[in-house]
């Protein structure tokens, strides 16, 4: 248990020190201020503003720096869902894939436009390299841009004041690309080719087997490896928090994640982005404080559930316990512990450190089976996700989601003291509060009537192959990830039904943009007020009180909203018997 603690510790130590320039370098770049990268890069930034007609000088209002964002994700994803349609007659199919079933290229055009990359078929054997050139790995730019270019003008509203201006929609999602997300995932794709990831435009390669076997009386010297352009999608879907793997085992993959250098990289990934743009709120506030703030409370939440899950699964299956089987935490057994579905050249400590991260961000990618972990440690992961993946999220979803609880913390902490809630010098008054309600209220409401729905009907539970309290997990999961557009799964369920697909497309949706319009309107109204002066009176926001405060109403929500149906699935799974499971098993 020491060395999954160091390994995390270690992780997020190394993670924050490397987010920190990275969120000084974003600041220069939104603000638009003429430095070394702008030197490089300007000129191109410049081309692509006079080839699509845009105004750098020009600025937008909330309303139409929300129809642009709507109207650019809505062509998105029309492209994507025509392309994948119409895969078998387009080139760079060199398996001769058909085009994907209507049901699945909905959901997986609806999945990949909101950044959420649920995956209900398997990439390798579905998926021309058109398909996941062309359209998987773009939307898994232009979905983690779109999820920062949200941010900043919320970001902005505190900045700035006495004003309707909130930046210009356009002009944030290509300094986002082109800045940020195409150089970064540049140089990640580069370190993961050079560790053995694969990238090639071949179809298929033939190996000879170092052990053959017979198989129906036939000897079997070969095996045929799907490769392909993994690579560069590797890079985009851990630095913009996609997680739709090339490969249907994802990061468990070798081709994928071949070495613990790479599975380190990959896990430190998911959160660099995220950390970064803590303090880039830091420098836009003039605040530097009130980001260390957000981290640290952050990191309070997040580091004791992860060890929590690491304990659990290190601990072993109780299950296997009672069956005599050595489940001790020893080297020749790849760090002991729960292995069922878990890669050993990974191990127990470092999938659950990667699951975390994960459900704690919008990735959702996965390095080991998440239907295989322990009870207890798949509901962390739910949690996580159920608290609005506000502890790092997904990238510039999460700070925003971070932000709106502060805010109403903020207005809870104002009611105590009996003073007008302020926020950075902005009021924070009913409009404010009724948005930030709405925001916060979506996503629960979307889990739990999807939960029910499914759990009620006869095609929602037909696709559960477990009994009992797990089986209800799985459902719950299956509703929750893209209601919070994580995309993760536990697999025990089969989702690629039209039940399914609709369900979960509706859910991506609703939970990425009916959240996003109420905190866009919210911006619209503090923007335009005057700022503040801080008085005696004035409840100080980058305090550890105001953090302790803020972390006890995320927890209560998160709990208040979900404790029961976690209590029907994981919680009571956890707590089952030995004995009776064993019996009901048996």
């Amino acid at each position: 248990m020491m060395a999954s603690i160091l390994l995390t510790l270690t992780l997020l130590v190394a993670t924050v020190v490397l987010a920190i320039p990275l969120g000084r370098y974003m600041y220069h770049v939104y603000q638009g201020e003429q430095f070394w990268a702008s030197k490089v890069l300007g000129p191109v930034e410049r081309a692509i503003y006079r080839v699509s007609g845009i105004s750098p000088d020009r600025e937008m209002d909330w309303k139409h720096y929300s129809i642009a964002l709507l109207v650019f994700s809505l062509f998105g994803g029309l492209f994507l869902y025509v392309l994948l349609l119409a895969q078998q007659s387009l080139p760079l199919n060199p398996l001769h894939f058909r085009g994907v079933p209507a049901g699945s290229a909905f959901n997986t055009a609806v999945s990949f436009l909101t950044n959420t990359n649920w995956q209900d078929y398997s990439g390798g054997s579905t998926m021309s390299y058109l398909s996941q050139m062309l359209g998987i790995t773009v939307q898994n730019f232009l979905s983690a841009a779109v999820g920062i270019t949200f941010l900043l003008p919320l970001i902005r509203a505190f900045s700035r004041h006495s004003t309707r201006n909130v930046g210009n929609f356009w002009i944030d999602l290509t300094r986002t690309v082109l800045y940020v997300l195409l150089p970064l995932s540049s140089i990640f794709a580069i370190a993961l080719m050079e560790q053995g990831v694969v990238q090639t435009l071949v179809g298929d390669v033939s190996i000879h087997l170092v052990a053959p076997f017979l198989s129906h009386g036939k000897e079997i010297v070969s095996q045929t490896l799907h490769v392909g352009p993994v690579a560069s999608q590797e890079a985009i879907m851990m630095l913009g928090n996609n997680g739709g793997g090339f490969f249907n085992m994802n990061d468990a993959h070798p081709f994928e994640n071949p070495t613990g250098l790479t599975n380190l990289l990959e896990t430190g990934a998911m959160i660099l982005i995220p950390i970064a743009l803590v303090f880039l709120f830091g420098h836009m506030v003039q605040s530097k404080r009130n980001a260390w703030i957000i981290l640290v409370a952050m990191l309070v939440i997040f580091v004791p559930l992860t060890f929590i899950s690491q304990h659990f699964e290190l601990a072993g299956n109780p299950l296997l316990t009672q069956m005599g089987v050595n489940q001790s935490n020893t080297v020749n057994l790849a760090g002991g512990g729960n292995l069922e579905g878990v890669e050993d050249r990974i191990g127990a400590a470092a999938s659950a450190l990667f699951a975390t991260l994960a459900t704690a961000t919008s990735t959702g990618a996965a390095n080991c089976a998440y239907d295989s972990l322990m009870p207890l440690s798949g509901g962390i992961n739910l949690f996580l996700m159920q608290m609005g993946e506000v502890v790092f999220g997904g990238v510039g979803s999460g700070l925003a989601s971070f932000l709106t609880f502060m805010i109403f913390a903020v207005f809870i902490g104002g009611l105590m003291v009996g003073r007008t809630p302020e926020f950075l010098g902005k009021k924070i008054e009913s409009y404010e509060i009724k948005m930030a309600s709405l925001s916060i209220l979506i996503m629960p409401l979307l889990v739990l009537i999807g939960t029910a729905i499914a759990v009620s009907t006869h095609a929602g539970r037909a696709g559960v192959f477990n009994p009992g309290p797990h089986g209800f997990s799985e459902i719950l999961y299956a509703v929750t990830s893209p209601a919070t557009n994580n995309g993760s799964a536990f697999g025990g369920l089969s989702s690629d039904t039209r039940f399914y697909n609709i369900l979960t497309g509706m859910c991506m949706l609703f939970g990425r943009y009916w959240v996003y319009l109420p905190l866009l309107a919210m911006v619209g109204s503090l923007v335009e007020k005057k700022r503040v002066p801080a008085s005696v009176g004035t409840l100080a926001t980058d305090t550890p009180i105001f953090m302790g405060l803020t972390v006890g109403v995320i927890l209560l929500v998160g709990a208040l909203n979900f404790f029961p149906a976690l209590a029907l699935g994981p919680i009571a799974e956890q707590l089952t018997p030995v004995t009776s499971v064993l019996t009901h098993r048996g």
